[in-house]
């Protein structure tokens, strides 16, 4: 096994590979025998002949894509402690403590009034195709279960059917759409609907829209992510889209306007533009006045969204929030991604995401101490399952209450809509065929969303939700188990103490105990008799 963290030079990413795929010189990723005569197969020859083009993940539109770099210490370094004896947030009796007594809901911000059934959130994915065209799915399956989600940016700019007038968005097809889906499938309340927004969409006036338009009640201010450290890019298949963006003031590459670039474009020297946002100038100054101006236009609460920075960003990012009373930051760690982000970027920049969320945890602590009001947290980066999200939460409590998920979510609403499709169709593979070959036989929850929704309600159901749903139904009976297990049956009694460190690097970067030092006090105490035992 090659002790290189990263592959270099051949990815499935790029869809490049090495003529010599056994044989790779580790610090280039070259074939160790570089032949005249190849075709170029490798990110190096592709690159001969396409240029910037392979920067990116192909095929843009149809993919998520994420770092395919080792990190020295992730979350599986990490353990989940379990415990014979006690139990908290619930009597001590085996016939209630029982892990579907375990309560999931979370509260937060301000006045504590943004309630989710879930710990957790999408954190943001907007312009891309990939957003768009699954966002029936994720809207509605996200206010079915009670959960948050973000719309990211540029939604507004993207939009051909925006209308823009002095420079501000007057009116939306795709925003109005993306906001109206998840509010008319809210129930009681639970789960909340984000609008986030960039430097572009400031300058159009997006967020004070969603406000006084379409009813939100929460957005959000966004630093970056854990993808990339530039502005958001997507690909423009379409001329007159391109010119538009372009007048729009988007970064258009190249210049959609320029005669010889149209007559290359029309004669298919090249198939796609290139939209860039710009990036972000954070002042303290800009940004007080920014959330002073999101609390004049009506906002109720407003969220910060920053990326895998260096330590001194983390640091303005927390500080700011707590000084100006933000109601939730994310801490998006590097590798993630669901759009477009250069590949290379996306593997070879930020702090990775056990070292940024100790971080954070560090200096929220630093406030804590000193009585300053620490916001609620949100992790991101690459999680997806039960296990990561309990980890998450103890790596960073008391101050995390959610974590920050969008690839998989994404893959969830995919895949209930490709079998949505393939039932229409009645094109089932065997490998689903197997459980039936309906809605009700193939999705788990269907009879439980049918009863809560009521059969006409139910059949109106986008597939892409009702797989959305299912995957958030297993993550929660998953995370029931493990807190019942670990005897905690609220989300308020996760501590630190419930994870433990599988590596002395991974004790000393986050402050977590080692393995073979837990509980030796208490161990002394049982052994010798050295004072009372601990029961909990």
């Amino acid at each position: 096994m090659s002790s290189t963290l990263s592959r270099v030079n051949s990815s499935a990413a790029t869809l490049t590979k090495n003529r010599t795929e056994d044989s790779i010189t580790p610090a280039s990723g070259m074939c160790v025998t570089c032949v005249d005569g190849c075709i170029g197969m490798c990110e190096i020859g592709k690159s001969a002949y396409r240029g910037h083009e392979v920067i990116y993940p192909q095929p843009f539109g149809v993919i998520t894509t994420a770092s395919e770099k080792t990190y020295p210490v992730d979350y599986s370094h990490f353990s989940i402690m379990g415990t014979a004896v006690g139990a908290e947030g619930i009597e001590a009796d085996s016939d209630k403590a029982i892990f579907p007594a375990v309560d999931l809901e979370v509260r937060f911000g301000h006045d504590n009034e943004i309630k989710f059934r879930l710990p957790w959130i999408i954190p943001g994915i907007g312009s891309t195709d990939i957003a768009k065209n699954n966002w029936e799915g994720l809207a509605i399956g996200s206010a079915l279960a009670g959960t948050g989600l973000t719309i990211g940016e540029n939604v507004v700019g993207m939009d051909m059917e925006s209308i823009i007038k002095n420079g501000k968005v007057v009116d939306t097809v795709d925003l109005k759409r993306r906001v109206k889906l998840f509010q008319d499938h809210q129930i009681d309340g639970y789960g909340a609907i984000i609008v986030q927004a960039n430097v572009e969409d400031t300058r159009l006036g997006v967020q004070e829209y969603a406000i006084n338009e379409l009813g939100v009640e929460i957005v959000e201010l966004k630093w970056g992510q854990g993808a990339k450290n530039i502005g958001g890019e997507v690909k423009i298949r379409d001329l007159k889209k391109a010119q538009m963006l372009y007048e729009r003031g988007y970064v258009v590459l190249p210049n959609p306007t320029d005669p010889n670039v149209i007559k290359s474009f029309e004669k298919g020297g090249f198939k796609e533009f290139e939209r860039h946002s710009r990036i972000g100038m954070v002042t303290e100054e800009s940004f007080a006045e920014r959330v002073e101006e999101l609390r004049k236009a009506g906002a109720k609460y407003i969220t910060l969204k920053t990326g895998a920075y260096r330590p001194v960003d983390l640091a303005r990012a927390i500080k700011f929030s707590s000084k100006y009373k933000i109601d939730l930051l994310t801490v998006d760690g590097a590798g993630g991604g669901t759009g477009m982000s250069p590949w290379r970027m996306m593997n070879e920049w930020g702090i990775p995401p056990v070292e940024l969320h100790s971080l954070l945890y560090q200096y929220a602590k630093i406030l804590d101490d000193r009585k300053e009001y620490v916001p609620a947290l949100a992790l991101a980066g690459g999680f997806t399952f039960e296990d990561q999200i309990f980890k998450g939460l103890a790596l960073g409590a008391p101050y995390v209450k959610l974590i920050g998920m969008a690839r998989s979510p994404i893959a969830a609403a995919m895949v209930g809509k490709t079998i949505g499709t393939a039932i229409e169709s009645n094109m089932l593979p065997v490998y689903v065929e197997r459980f039936g070959n309906s809605i009700d036989e193939i999705f788990v929850t269907a009879q439980e969303l049918r009863q809560k929704l009521g059969n006409d309600e139910f059949k109106k159901l986008p597939t892409g939700a009702i797989g959305l749903y299912t995957y958030y139904e297993r993550l929660a009976q998953g995370l029931r188990q493990l807190m019942c297990g670990s005897r905690k049956f609220t989300l308020d009694y996760i501590s630190r103490n419930d994870i433990v460190s599988l590596t002395k690097e991974a004790s000393e970067i986050s402050d977590i105990s080692y393995v073979m030092d837990v509980d030796k006090d208490q161990v002394d105490q049982i052994l010798n008799g050295n004072g009372k035992q601990k029961t909990s």
